[in-house]
């Protein structure tokens, strides 16, 4: 292959075929792998001298604008390791497929990577660019222990564990699928699924780990990627002290994983848009975890979930949409669909400040009974926890928003809440609670139930919202309504799982009558970027004064304005 001649790639993917044009640099080097046709005594630098094996290919001293290519359309064992190489940001690190022969089909690279501890793992690289590829790993236990972590197997893995800044990681265009570390026919004991993460050998599909303080993980970016049957978590961040920043993640499909599908701890600023995530916490392998809300989110700041599908999270505890576990400051969860998750629809435990969920739609959320099939918690369609750790006293959530959110429960499901009387600070506003059932309030129940009572939560600010009936909201809540607003919206579709569904017919009951969102008493945060948006969940103006729930009644006027 010459070199300065930019070369066209053409991959047929689940969405179709993708044309990927990649430029080499002057002076980097292509190597080729090709798993029939190569020769580990070859130079691997034409396709015609490609390397047969991902152990020789591991091998190669890689260097700025060097690019590793696999054959597309071809199966390759093993796995792909490297240690301390570095690209730069003019000058990535590229590891792809090439087209080798026609008969390819434009289908990518695929790395079995079973009895390894990855498809491709990564330590303590910067700005290496992965592309067109497909990973599977299913069982085999371990073949090697030279790489940390032995004990976990995932699709891929990057991290660091020495001092230094490690930035520019993207990955695009690459499927995980069936990463499994234990072989078929394992059945986990029933009190796995109770532990915190899980305390066994599991398979990943995309991890992220900082092992050091001293050490800085940036400037991640995946984009179009999907992961599906693995035993644990999908994709997955995790650090100490905010150690992961500036993580963009766009276009992820996430499907049948034991764990949770996306989870983050120790993270700041972090962008996730256009995620698909269905049956988080699947039990359809006894080697999954069977546990997982669909997103969650730890130790972590200034985060932004939205324009995203949460759907058929499954588990015993927590599973629900999208849930903020403790110690976070300004999580925002907006414009999403949520539905039919066992755990619920909003969850905020403790010490969480300035978090908000914002017009979003959920749907039959919260339908887990807790005591049946194994269930240890209850699901809730709201929930203000002020768990901290097992042994930690509760504290907050601190200031908490949560406005303009369009909620369905069916009759045939109990809409339960709970509120920890440690909770300082809380909106309610502009929300449309329609439950066609029973509400009740039950205890919050992280491990063990809420205790005491208060007289009053300090802060709050609960006004304006829609309910069906009176009784949509337990009367015997801490919180209640200061101006309630009764009747039926009129759905387009209700229990459907379409925007355009939970378009109210009743217009005049929901047209105009919300508020302007205030800053809480003594917040002096509120919510970074601001609390009155522009748009609503269909990306239509906000005029006026705001409707009640996710979706604006836009008039005639406004519709032929936005369309000039």
């Amino acid at each position: 292959m010459k070199r300065g001649i930019t070369t066209r790639f053409v991959f047929g993917l689940s969405l179709g075929l993708i044309a990927l044009s990649i430029a080499p640099s002057t002076f980097a080097a292509d190597y080729h792998v090709h798993p029939t046709l190569g020769d580990d005594k070859s130079s691997g630098k034409t396709p015609e001298q490609a390397f047969k094996t991902l152990k020789r290919a591991s091998k190669l001293a890689l260097k700025p604008g060097d690019r590793l290519l696999l054959a597309a359309g071809q199966t390759f064992e093993g796995m792909l390791e490297f240690e301390k190489i570095a690209g730069t940001a003019e000058k990535p690190i590229v590891i792809s497929s090439y087209v080798a022969r026609a008969e390819s089909n434009g289908l990518p690279g695929v790395i079995n990577a079973r009895g390894f501890a990855a498809g491709v793992l990564l330590n303590n690289c910067a700005h290496i660019q992965l592309s067109n590829l497909v990973i599977t790993a299913n069982g085999g236990g371990m073949k090697s222990s030279s790489a940390a972590n032995a004990g976990m197997r995932c699709g891929v893995l990057i991290q660091a564990d020495e001092k230094g800044d490690y930035a520019g990681f993207h990955l695009s265009n690459i499927t995980v699928r069936d990463v499994y570390y234990e072989e078929p026919g394992f059945v986990r004991a029933p009190g796995e699924v109770r532990t915190a993460n899980g305390t066994q050998h599991y398979g990943w599909g995309i991890r992220f780990i900082n092992h050091s303080d001293e050490a800085l993980m940036r400037d991640i970016t995946i984009r179009n990627c999907t992961i599906s049957n693995v035993c644990h978590t999908g994709l997955k961040f995790t650090a100490r002290n905010e150690c992961i920043k500036q993580i963009r993640v766009d276009d992820l499909r996430v499907f049948d994983v034991g764990g949770p599908g996306v989870q983050m701890s120790g993270v700041c600023d972090g962008r996730f848009r256009q995620l698909d995530v269905n049956r988080s916490g699947s039990t359809n392998d006894t080697r999954n975890w069977g546990r997982g809300s669909g997103l969650w989110t730890w130790g972590s700041s200034d985060i932004v979930i939205e324009r995203s599908r949460f759907q058929n999270a499954n588990g015993p505890g927590d599973s629900a949409g999208v849930h903020i576990d403790f110690n976070c400051r300004n999580v925002i969860v907006q414009y999403n669909l949520s539905a039919n998750n066992a755990g619920g629809f909003c969850e905020i435990l403790g010490n969480n400040h300035n978090c908000a969920y914002r017009y979003n739609v959920s749907v039959n959320d919260g339908h887990r009974i807790k005591g049946k099939g194994g269930a240890f918690q209850e699901g809730k369609t709201f929930w203000l926890s002020g768990y901290t750790g097992d042994k930690s006293p509760r504290l907050g959530p601190f200031n908490t928003y949560f406005y303009n959110n369009t909620i369905y429960v069916d009759e045939d499901i109990v809409a339960k809440f709970a509120i920890s009387p440690t909770t300082r600070g809380v909106l309610i506003a502009n929300n449309i609670f329609h439950i066609k059932g029973q509400s009740e309030t039950v205890m919050g129940d992280q491990n063990r139930a809420d205790v005491g009572k208060a007289a009053e939560i300090p802060g709050v600010l609960f006004r304006n919202n829609l309910f069906l009936r009176a009784d949509n909201w337990p009367m015997d809540s801490l919180l209640q309504d200061d101006a309630p607003i009764l009747g039926n919206p009129g759905f387009q579709n209700p229990g459907g799982l379409k925007f355009e569904d939970y378009i109210p017919v009743n217009q005049s009951l929901v047209r105009n009558r919300g508020i302007r969102i205030p800053t809480l008493p003594g917040d002096a945060v509120g919510i970074v970027g601001g609390l009155n948006l522009e748009r609503d969940i269909m990306g239509q103006r906000v005029v006026d004064e705001p409707d009640l729930g996710a979706i604006e009644m836009v008039s005639p006027e406004t519709l032929q304005a936005d369309s000039r």
